[in-house]
């Protein structure tokens, strides 16, 4: 018989780690400020928040059981390592929030909302980074969108979330549901921001005349790559490249003077980006 082995990677141990992490910071969020304010943000545990609320049911044990049934509906169509890690997620997520003897940071429920959302939307964050799900609505979402595909997931993850901030306000208070919605919009702002990272860099396109000479004085003065688009003007009709180049805010002052002093009629667009990897930037081959 074969001796099975599993090697394990660097990205496996990253990806473990962040899961871990996520977990810990995600669960922490509710003994120190959402549970003390009974704030439910939507969801399973926004479920058992309420149950806690009305019943004195603990949270995590709570969401845990809740979990299970959804996660049996849905754990056909996940990968293995998925399920697994989304099982080991759970578990450890749900644990944090009960058996962490930490105290209420604060009584005030506006605080409690905002920080409390930071902090769950870093934890979900670094679990989605790691390849895991805590399971929950976005599961149940997905299950209903197979039998009624008519309903986009989106719509259907709003409507449950919305039957739970509508319990919220019937059960536990209006104010504790209008705060539930901040807590909503703040983690998922950090849940983006973690998921597509926290960055400097600026994608730039630069429509010129000058074009050789601008892209000479990126790729000197910057030490930046540079891509020619090929474009035509709608206008002029004429084709010209535009050129694209990613930089790090930084560097961003210095190319404006560089297009400037080149071509003072130049077109120079900046955006966000949010991830650049490659050469000079983050390892493509990195599991993030």
């Amino acid at each position: 018989m074969k001796k099975l082995t599993v090697k394990i990677t660097p990205e496996m141990w990253r990806a473990y780690a962040q899961i871990l992490a996520g977990c810990v910071l995600g669960g922490v969020a509710y003994p120190l400020f959402m549970t003390p304010s009974a704030i439910a943000p939507g969801g399973v545990t926004g479920v058992a928040t309420i149950l806690n609320h009305v019943f004195g049911m603990p949270v995590g044990v709570t969401s845990l059981v809740l979990n299970v049934p959804i996660f049996a509906l849905a754990y056909r169509n996940m990968g293995r390592v998925f399920a697994f890690r989304s099982v080991l997620a759970m578990a450890l997520f749900s644990l944090c929030i009960d058996i962490l003897p930490l105290q209420p940071m604060t009584d005030d429920p506006l605080l409690a909302t905002l920080f409390g959302g930071v902090l769950l939307g870093i934890g979900l964050g670094l679990i989605m980074r790691g390849g895991a799900t805590t399971g929950g609505t976005d599961m149940l979402a997905n299950i209903i969108h197979r039998k009624a595909s008519f309903m986009q997931v989106g719509t259907i993850l709003f409507a449950l979330d919305f039957v739970v901030i509508l319990g919220a306000g019937v059960l536990i208070g209006a104010n504790e549901a209008l705060y539930a919605l901040i807590n909503i919009f703040v983690s998922s702002k950090v849940i983006d921001a973690v998921l597509m990272g926290f960055t400097a860099n600026k994608a730039c396109y630069v429509i010129t005349e000058k074009w050789e000479r601008v892209t000479e004085r990126i790729l000197s003065e910057l030490k930046r790559g540079a891509t020619h688009l090929q474009a035509c003007g709608a206008y002029s009709r004429r084709d010209r490249p535009v050129i694209m180049c990613v930089i790090d805010r930084t560097q961003l002052g210095k190319l404006k003077t560089i297009v400037r002093e080149e071509d003072a009629s130049a077109f120079l667009i900046v955006t966000e980006a949010f991830e650049a990897m490659g050469e000079g930037f983050a390892d493509l081959n990195r599991d993030h």
